[in-house]
């Protein structure tokens, strides 16, 4: 079903202690937002709030729980809405809000690898000498180059995502793969592991929404980078606007983009709700990868046809 993107397999990838093995399944990362304006209503700081540290981070550990219980491969925690209109923090704001989170995280769960979703190089170090594991750098690697030396320098993997100030483009999914295979060259020149980059097509940033529905109908064609995939979906507004709903009431769409992702070759999904999107990744995995055998573990009093 894969059969027109790039050459599989793709090897592995270790996080932390864990070893990701591409193409052999999805892997499902979970959203903490440690901010008062996601555009998703899910950020742990309300609007104005001035909530000691310890009552918000221990907020974020039993939701980081709930999603690990949900079967969350790995955490991505974030300081700063990406959202359009946002309003943009400083260093030290951002991060005040992220070692703390990612440190009492990493504290309640030792094993469990943690993403740090950041543009700023301070703030991913801060983090990723917090406990964090890999950073999520939504510009694909910046002017400056930052980022990626500090990815390069911890020696952990890197998210690259593609994304424009403007959103002009005369054939888009071939810029978004020349954008990125040029990120990718950037990153592993500057010392990043070439075995750990892994890149994120951009849905909602930089791009339009029927940007976003060609950029998903094209997904397959990211695969001739040779790299996992990661694709955020998760109650973006280009969703919204096909249902003309508000961000808790996209999660079927999410799974609709989850189960066609991962057709086109989607190697991790990252996501705002995990027990969902795990069970479909499931169940398209086993549909698109092959593999599952029935064990008999179904409900035995369902009965009826199989």
């Amino acid at each position: 079903m894969t059969e027109p993107g790039a050459a599989r397999p793709l090897g592995t990838t270790r996080i932390r202690e864990r070893i990701f093995r591409w193409g052999e399944r999805t892997y499902v990362m979970g959203i903490l937002n440690v901010t008062p304006d996601s555009f998703s209503g899910d950020g742990l700081l309300a609007a104005g709030s001035r909530r000691p540290a310890e009552a918000w981070v221990d907020a974020l550990v039993m939701v980081a729980g709930r999603m690990i219980d949900d079967g969350a491969d790995l955490l991505d925690i974030g300081g700063e809405s990406t959202r359009p209109g946002h309003a943009p923090v400083d260093d030290d704001e951002e991060r005040s809000r992220v070692v703390p989170a990612v440190a009492a995280v990493r504290a309640a769960f030792p094993d469990v690898p943690l993403s740090i979703d950041t543009t700023k190089p301070g703030v991913a170090h801060a983090a990723l000498a917090a406990g964090a594991d890999l950073v999520n750098d939504v510009w694909a690697v910046g002017p400056d180059d930052g980022i990626a030396r500090v990815a390069a320098d911890h020696g952990v993997p890197l998210v690259v995502m593609h994304n424009r100030a403007e959103p002009r483009y005369a054939h888009l999914v071939a810029e978004v793969i020349a954008d990125l295979r040029v990120a990718c060259e950037r990153a592993v020149r500057l010392g990043v592991d070439p075995e750990g980059i892994i890149v994120d097509p951009g849905f909602g940033f930089g791009k339009t929404a029927e940007h976003n529905l060609e950029m998903l109908r094209g997904l397959d064609a990211v695969r001739i980078l040779g790299r996992p995939i990661l694709l955020g979906t998760s109650r973006k507004s280009t969703l919204g606007r096909i249902l003309g709903l508000g961000p808790a009431e996209r999660v079927e769409a999410t799974l609709a983009t989850t189960a066609l992702g991962i057709a086109a070759g989607v190697d991790m999904v990252r996501v705002h709700d995990v027990r969902a999107n795990v069970r479909c990744a499931r169940v398209s995995d086993a549909i698109v990868r092959g593999g599952w055998r029935d064990d008999g573990r179904g409900d035995p009093a369902e009965g009826g046809p199989t």
